[in-house]
């Protein structure tokens, strides 16, 4: 693995790696770590950056302005290297800007900065996209952070996410990747999911719309993780299988649609930023004392 950033306070340590500006690391003073350890036999990931698409295209392939590319799943920012731009003992920032690889599958001028900072028991990881095109930029971004489950000193105990909102939005699934049309009754109820591995089997959970802009994930009676969101109006819940993780991940855009376009100005929930926009997106999560 690349040197990682390591960025810290009284009460948190966060290692960022400059490959996908990933988090690898989030732990408390006391050592309790709270993010997936990126075990290979699950799932090698821990906190990629999705961009400039969330979720899975039409055979891999997108079109751009009448043009065909290539693009994997969740885009290519999680397999690229940033640049560290800057870094203090709190917070760093890395960017991704174009390049003739990107240009290849993405044939755009653009900036992704990605920051990391600590503020007491928070942590904000903020994304900032600019085009710096001639015409107009297609686009979706998400985070995909995996935190441990069961939480640190919370085996055997029941696990649920609860929305700040109290909501019981609409859950769609998908089939192969893509999102299958029609919206299923909610499984939360009053604004709370308990977690349960089956949920997972039909692979992630997501919620369009309705989640709002704030949810904790705790353990009954145990330690909880407090998140806000901003400009993320989409929620996915996902688990491989049996793994020791779930993923909770705020989303500006979806997978493609199953029978759907392979545009990816039609994508679902994506965005669209004029010459010379800059747009942001964040989320902050509060760790326990």
């Amino acid at each position: 693995m690349p040197d990682v950033t390591r960025i810290s306070n009284d009460h948190l340590t966060v290692d960022i790696s400059p490959l996908g500006a990933e988090m690898q690391a989030l732990s408390t003073a006391d050592g309790r770590s709270w993010l997936w350890n990126g075990d290979a036999a699950f799932w090698a990931g821990r906190s990629p950056i999705l961009f400039p698409m969330v979720g899975k295209a039409p055979e891999n392939r997108v079109t751009i302005d009448g043009g065909s590319y290539e693009m994997a799943q969740h885009g290519f920012a999680r397999r690229s290297g940033f640049s560290l731009a800057a870094s203090t003992g709190a917070m760093c920032r890395y960017e991704l800007a174009a390049s003739d690889a990107t240009r290849a599958v993405y044939p755009f001028e653009f900036l992704l900065a990605v920051t990391h900072a600590v503020e007491g028991r928070r942590l904000t990881v903020s994304a900032e996209v600019e085009n710096r095109d001639a015409r107009a930029m297609p686009f979706g971004l998400g985070f995909h952070s995996a935190f441990v489950w069961p939480l640190p000193g919370a085996a055997g105990r029941a696990h649920a996410v609860t929305l700040d909102n109290g909501g019981e939005p609409a859950l769609v699934r998908l089939d192969g990747g893509l999102v299958k049309s029609g919206r299923l009754p909610s499984p939360f109820k009053a604004g709370r999911l308990t977690l349960d591995p089956a949920m997972f089997e039909a692979d992630a959970m997501i919620f369009p719309e309705g989640a709002g802009e704030g949810l904790a994930y705790a353990a009954e009676g145990g330690p909880a993780l407090k998140f806000s969101f901003e400009n993320l109006p989409n929620l996915a819940l996902w688990q491989k299988p049996g793994a020791p993780f779930i993923c909770i991940e705020p989303w500006h855009g979806t997978a493609a649609e199953l029978g759907g376009s392979d545009d990816l100005v039609k994508r679902p929930y994506g965005l669209t930023l004029r010459p010379g926009e800059t747009t942001r997106f964040a989320f902050t999560v509060e760790l326990p004392a």
